[in-house]
C-alpha cells in the first residue's frame, strides 16, 4: 500500500473556519505539489478530503475525482485517518488530504508506532509505503515534499 498525507495549503484567517479558503500563494502551493505529484500517482488512486474549502480547492489542484469524507474534518484522530484510509491493508494508493496536528500526528504513528506532534508544513505531502517482506512488515518514507522546493 502507499498512503500519501498531504496538508492543506496556505488558508485565509477567518470563520467560520469550514470556509476559509486557499490564499493566492497557497493555491501556487498547492498547483505546485500537484504538477510533482500528477506524473506519479497513479491513475486508479484514491483520494479522500477533509470537507473543508481549503482541503477541496487543494485536492481540486490534482484535477482528479475525490471523495469528501466528514469524519476527516478538522480534530480528526490519527487512527481515524489511518482507519479510513484502510492502513496499511488498502490495495493501491490512498491520498488523505487533510489538517495539521492530525497528518503529523498520523505520521509518527506510521513512522515510530507511536503518537506524537510532528509538524507538517502547509501544503507539504509525505508519501509512505507497506509492503510484507519476508513476513515482516516494511513501512518507507518514499518522500517528503514541501511546497517551497517546488516553487524556487
Amino acid at each position: 500500500m502507499e498512503l500519501i498525507l498531504w496538508r492543506h495549503a496556505e488558508a485565509e484567517d477567518g470563520m467560520p473556519d469550514s470556509a476559509r479558503k486557499l490564499t493566492s500563494h497557497g493555491l501556487k502551493q498547492a498547483q505546485a505539489v500537484a504538477e510533482w505529484l500528477t506524473p506519479r500517482l497513479p491513475k486508479a488512486a484514491r483520494i479522500i478530503v477533509s470537507p473543508t474549502s481549503r482541503t477541496r480547492q487543494t485536492a481540486e489542484a490534482l484535477a482528479a475525482r475525490f471523495e469528501i469524507i466528514d469524519e476527516l474534518g478538522p480534530g480528526a484522530s490519527a487512527k481515524t485517518i489511518l482507519a479510513l484510509a484502510n492502513w496499511p491493508d488498502a490495495k493501491g494508493t490512498v491520498v488523505v488530504v487533510g489538517h495539521q496536528p492530525t497528518l503529523g500526528e498520523t505520521a509518527a504513528l506510521i513512522l515510530s508506532g507511536g503518537p506524537a506532534e510532528w509538524n507538517m508544513k502547509k501544503g507539504a505531502i509525505w508519501w509512505f509505503s507497506h509492503k510484507e517482506k519476508e513476513g515482516d512488515a516494511v513501512v518507507n518514507l518514499r518522500a517528503s515534499i514541501s511546497p517551497d522546493m517546488l516553487l524556487q
